[in-house]
């Protein structure tokens, strides 16, 4: 995919903006950076009643409102008042709730987004701008909405855009649509992605979780309790050799957060499940499924594998290794679901990275994972453990905040090679704390981050942040993102300082540029000398005020949050978790309020 055009080709005049939309997801806040980067005033309400948005419009005086991600129509008293262009993640003429989880389910590869105005009858108003979308193999639902239907999206608003005029309702240029169709297809049920063990062959196993990924999740019965299913991933031959034997549905061996399944004809990774309870019960937890099974995965078999492993072996940590001998380069993967970090993935990180200390390289690059860099520590895990007997939320933050800092230690310490921190996916409180315990980081222009804790219940954030903050954008510029709240792309980061350069447009071709500067910084012939200057601010750093200083002041305010009087960061989590619908938008984000 081509990148977006620069700044003064988005639009011909600055607008005003109203992204009207049911939750800040990937898609708005890409939005909502992009738009304000090429001039436009942007201001932000959540979907929560039709008073509510029309409310909004009176206030804000909106030229065109745009709806990213909604879940009920745009009321007739705001569509007919305003132009409001609603972004639909199919090609012209599919109409539907459920479109690209049928773009899945039907095995499609060549799919669209499409910019339509609103109108009476369900996505059917005029279309202002679409763009065609290529499905990659393997897909799930979740990655492609956060990857190809984002960026396809991005281009096809600012299409729309150049040929907005406020004083007309229809578009100056109209869009060369594909053969015409008109197909309405209905929300897709339980039923038509239900797993059948018996009946269905792993291919179609894989497409029914990989459809409903990352909600509402695949039915299933699995150790015999009815739960959904998520993170899929084929077994290896490898795998289908070493497992034990048994009947389809079986869960024979575990690795990592996943269980294995037989399948019909082979088995699959289960990574994580969400158990079904009854309706009097709290919310069900999408949980890992060693940790959601506990008990049923506890006499189960581990099948590990070495982090060097052939291409078709799933786990959520690889090592590779590039370039010739004295010049190599290490490069550290770890595809974490949604980018969260528990204990068990935090201490697996952390021996990864002492696997990679031990390795003959000069430059280390942490890749993290295709969709998420990380986004901190994992918070499903952490609500888990409210409803444990023995254990509290508190207690597992604590455990956590404290997992996660080690990790960020140990990249620090890597002061006998370089470190890279190729973000090829958007990153998140910790998460990008973590990329910027490295000495160089990298990402695309379709990456976001978010600095920041405060909108977790005002959390205030461990991580070393207080040390690694400051060295890149001074104190007066740390205090202004830990304050503002607000997503960042990857290129204003990069005009900040807060990252070291922005490489590509999007993830295709970035992990090939890193690669490349990463081989020419390991064959440099001033190696030596910049790690030995890095070794040395690092003992400058530590002589100033040590690292230990940092982490103890953070973890003082973290003690806080966690186990104080206040207990905003508990409801927050709580709610973050259990997908509690917003009560109203935050003043931060709504700016006419």
């Amino acid at each position: 995919m081509t990148a977006a055009p620069s700044a003064p080709d988005l639009a011909t005049i600055p607008l005003r903006i109203l992204l009207l939309t049911h939750a800040f997801n990937g898609l708005t806040q890409r939005l909502f950076c992009v738009l304000r980067e090429a001039g436009h005033t942007v201001s932000v309400e959540f979907d929560i009643a039709d008073a509510v948005t029309e409310e909004a419009v009176l206030l804000f005086r909106p030229d065109v409102v745009i709806a990213p991600f909604l879940k009920r129509r745009i009321p007739e008293s705001v569509w007919r008042t305003v132009v409001c262009l609603v972004l639909h993640p199919g090609p012209p003429g599919d109409r539907g709730p459920s479109a690209l989880d049928h773009a899945l389910l039907q095995g499609r590869g060549a799919w669209g987004v499409t910019v339509l105005q609103a109108q009476e009858h369900f996505d059917a108003g005029p279309v202002w701008a679409w763009r065609a979308v290529v499905i990659p193999p393997g897909s799930t639902k979740a990655g492609v909405y956060r990857r190809e239907i984002t960026e396809a999206a991005v281009h096809a608003v600012f299409e729309a855009l150049q040929s907005f005029e406020p004083a007309r309702r229809t578009p100056r240029h109209w869009p060369a649509l594909p053969p015409h169709t008109d197909r309405w297809q209905p929300l897709v049920t339980g039923d038509a992605r239900s797993i059948d063990w018996a009946a269905h062959d792993t291919a179609e196993v894989l497409r029914r979780i990989r459809s409903a990924d990352g909600a509402p999740g695949a039915r299933a019965l699995l150790c015999g309790r009815s739960c959904r299913l998520f993170d899929a991933h084929e077994a290896s031959a490898e795998t289908l050799r070493r497992a034990p034997a048994g009947a389809a549905g079986m869960a024979v061996a575990r690795r990592g957060p996943a269980l294995l399944v037989r399948s019909r004809d082979a088995a699959v990774w289960i990574g994580h499940v969400r158990l079904d309870q009854p309706t009097e019960a709290p919310g069900p937890l999408k949980l890992p499924a060693t940790l959601a099974l506990a008990h049923e995965a506890a006499t189960l078999p581990t099948l590990d594998v070495p982090l060097m492993r052939p291409d078709d072996e799933w786990d959520e940590l690889r090592y590779d290794e590039f370039g010739g001998e004295g010049q190599r380069v290490g490069w550290l993967a770890f595809e974490f679901h949604n980018g969260a970090l528990s204990e068990r993935q935090a201490a697996r990180l952390q021996q990864a990275l002492q696997f990679a200390q031990r390795r003959p390289t000069r430059v280390l690059v942490l890749a993290g994972g295709r969709e998420f860099f990380s986004n901190g520590i994992h918070l499903h895990e952490i609500e888990a453990a409210a409803q444990r007997s023995g254990d509290s939320a508190a207690d597992a933050s604590w455990r956590h905040i404290n997992a996660i800092d080690d990790v960020a230690l140990a990249i620090l310490m890597l002061t006998d090679r370089l470190t890279v921190a190729a973000m090829q996916g958007n990153a998140g409180a910790g998460g990008c704390f973590l990329a910027l315990a490295a000495d160089l980081v990298w990402a695309h222009e379709a990456v976001l981050l978010n600095p920041h804790y405060k909108n977790m219940g005002n959390l205030h954030g461990s991580e070393y942040w207080t040390h690694l903050l400051p060295l890149r954008v001074g104190e007066a510029g740390a205090r202004q993102l830990m304050q503002g709240r607000l997503p960042i792309s990857a290129t204003q980061a990069a005009a900040m300082g807060l990252i070291d350069g922005c490489l590509a447009p999007d993830a295709q071709v970035f992990a090939a540029q890193v690669l490349q500067r990463a081989l020419a910084l390991a064959a440099a012939p001033d190696w030596a000398d910049q790690v030995a200057a890095k070794a040395q601010r690092r003992q400058l750093q530590e002589a100033r005020r040590p690292l230990a200083e940092h982490r103890a002041a953070e973890l003082a305010r973290m003690h806080r949050n966690f186990y104080g009087f206040d207990p905003s960061y508990h409801v927050a989590r709580h709610h973050f978790v259990h997908r509690k619908p917003h009560a109203w938008t935050p003043r931060h984000l709504a700016i006419h309020r």
